[in-house]
């Protein structure tokens, strides 16, 4: 029974606010409705609330994407889009309507206010003795990372933000400043290191924990959000590189003492192609017919597109770091597909021009003049592209008819290993560490620390750092070795594109440009892009760092007020969305 009522409570959970009727939503018996009253009595209730604030924070999905994409230069709209969906991308801030609902931060509140109701009850069941201080410390941890990357996420699109850590029943009592004054982005950043440092559990939830389960198909080892992963961010955008490092590195070793010799080498590892066999999520080509680009591997079983799509078997594992399910039969419904698909969907938005552009500048290794990641990430139709990161476990990659328009499942995409690793990289680069930077940038660690002239690979293919640095990728037959970072290959070595060339004299800044022009090619539309130019914006105090590149966008549209938006982009205040509350 336990066991049962767990299970039922993922489901109704996924769709309901914790603590509110689930009525409107499923038509089911009474005796099987979880009401407040029924809330909190033991783990079980507990595993349901945590799955409830999880439900809820699928509802962010859109503008999550919508903030970090529109806004910035990959992503545009299409003659289809409303004047709403229009004043994002042209990111006048100024001209955003008051009533624009994708611009609303209420339903960032809402989750933020779940997850205090959850917090506060979690530690009366703790004091009740309802826990087990494992429980509470795995449980208690996990809402908090989530309240916290939402927190983040306002701070970084509103500059000034209240910060609420009551748990209130009337969502308009955040805007009482005399209780819940704003937070500019440098004081809120500073407060969430503060909560996440003091969490009593940083790792992800022990294998042996109930809320471990798979439910429909799903492993929900990537369904929590990884407090690590958010520890770093939160440090790289506080420039305490070393720190922010350390968290990093620690993902990305997490599974190097779990199972079998392939966790330890792949996991997280961004390893090399399989050439013979395409069986890998890496870019490649027919092996001996490189040179034919028909026979890009393109599909949704094989090779770097797979990873969209294909299901939770070992490849998908070794990349995807947290990933959020969309179930057609609960709510929230999958925004993504009236976004982006241009069948069974409204097709929105569409590839910039300036997107298109940056993967044309490219050079793969066989020669061809283009980022193979192009048409891995984007369909043509005509002349409008197709994001088809977000579509494909919708839409036939041949047709892009829908496969079966009633199942319209997808997933949330929200971190990876390549953002790991590119993150970890701009933080090793700012620490000093360029070489390593620019190892894991282009072909892989155990490359850039060799020494072709020398067999016995024993002092090579190794950084020889202290922690987060050190990296052993030793490779070598005379004598033996197969180290940890063996099978590491680089970001640009993994596309199979040409690799950077570095000038010493200015490495930093050299190294740190090709970091986040990387993470474009390889991240586009995953809702990354307007938070690292505004990170390197406000690092560097240099406006025109993101000015510039929105006037790009703006500009190959023929958008006339391309240069008015760039100048006032050139002011800091011109950043942030307006904080409109009431629609």
């Amino acid at each position: 029974m336990m066991k049962k009522n767990f299970i039922y409570g993922l489901s109704v959970a996924l769709v309901c606010f914790v603590g509110s009727s689930c009525s409107k939503f499923l038509d089911v018996e009474p005796e099987e409705v979880l009401v407040k009253e029924q809330m909190y009595r033991n783990i079980y209730d507990a595993d349901a609330a945590v799955i409830g604030v999880y439900g809820k924070l699928l509802s962010l999905a859109e503008q999550h994407v919508l903030w970090n994409e529109l806004r910035a230069d990959l992503l545009t709209v299409t003659n289809r889009a409303n004047p709403y969906l229009q004043e994002i991308s042209t990111n006048d801030v100024g001209a955003i309507s008051a009533d624009n609902p994708y611009v609303n931060p209420r339903k960032f509140y809402e989750v933020i206010l779940n997850c205090n109701d959850v917090l506060a009850n979690f530690q009366i069941m703790r004091e009740e003795n309802k826990f087990t201080p494992e429980e509470y410390n795995q449980r208690y941890s996990d809402i908090m990372a989530v309240r916290t990357w939402v927190y983040l996420q306002l701070g970084i699109h509103f500059g000034r933000v209240p910060y609420v850590t009551d748990p209130l029943d009337d969502t308009d009592a955040v805007l009482d400043k005399g209780k819940y004054p704003l937070l500019e982005f440098e004081q809120l950043l500073a407060q969430l290191i503060t909560d996440m440092e003091a969490i009593p559990y940083k790792l992800l939830y022990a294998s042996t924990e109930s809320l471990m389960y798979a439910v429909d198909g799903y492993d929900m080892e990537r369904f929590y959000i990884n407090k690590q992963a958010l520890l770093g961010d939160l440090h790289l955008w506080n420039n305490d590189y070393q720190r922010a490092a350390e968290y990093y590195k620690l993902v990305m070793t997490s599974y190097d003492n779990l199972g079998n010799d392939n966790f330890r080498y792949d996991r997280y590892k961004i390893k090399w192609a399989e050439v013979s066999t395409n069986n890998d999520i890496a870019v490649g080509y027919l092996r001996y017919r490189e040179q034919d680009v028909r026979t890009l591997i393109n599909s949704k079983t094989q090779g770097w597109r797979s990873m969209f799509s294909r299901t939770q078997d070992v490849l998908w594992n070794t990349e995807w770091v947290w990933s959020l399910p969309f179930n057609s039969n609960f709510s929230p419904q999958n925004p993504f597909i009236s976004l982006f698909a241009a069948n069974g969907g409204d097709h929105l938005l569409k590839p910039s021009l300036e997107s298109l552009d940056l993967w044309n500048s490219q050079t793969q290794r066989n020669g061809v003049p283009y980022d193979a990641r192009r048409d891995l990430s984007v369909s043509m139709i005509g002349q409008e592209g197709v994001v088809s990161k977000y579509t494909d476990e919708f839409s036939d990659i041949g047709t892009m008819l829908p496969i079966d328009k009633f199942q319209r499942n997808g997933k949330w995409h929200l971190y990876r290993a390549a953002k790991l690793h590119l993150r970890f990289a701009e933080a090793a680069n700012r620490d000093g560490h360029h070489k390593l930077a620019v190892g894991l940038l282009n072909n892989g660690v155990g490359r850039i620390y060799d020494d072709p002239n020398q067999s016995d690979k024993t002092d090579i293919q190794q950084t020889h750092l202290p922690f987060p640095y050190d990296f052993d990728a030793r490779n070598g037959n005379n004598p033996h070795y197969r180290a940890t970072w063996h099978r590491n290959d680089g970001l640009r070595g993994r596309a199979y594109v040409t690799f950077r060339e570095i000038n010493p004299t200015d490495s930093l800044t050299q190294v740190e440009n090709y970091l986040i022009e990387e993470a474009a090619l390889e991240m586009a539309f995953e809702g990354s892009r307007w938070e690292d130019l505004l990170r390197i914006a406000m690092r560097r105090n240099d406006p025109s760092f993101l000015a510039d590149k929105i006037y790009e966008k703006l500009s190959k549209e023929g958008n006339p007020r391309a240069d008015a938006v760039r100048s006032k982009l050139m002011s800091r205040e011109n950043w942030y969305l307006p904080f409109n509350w009431e629609q």
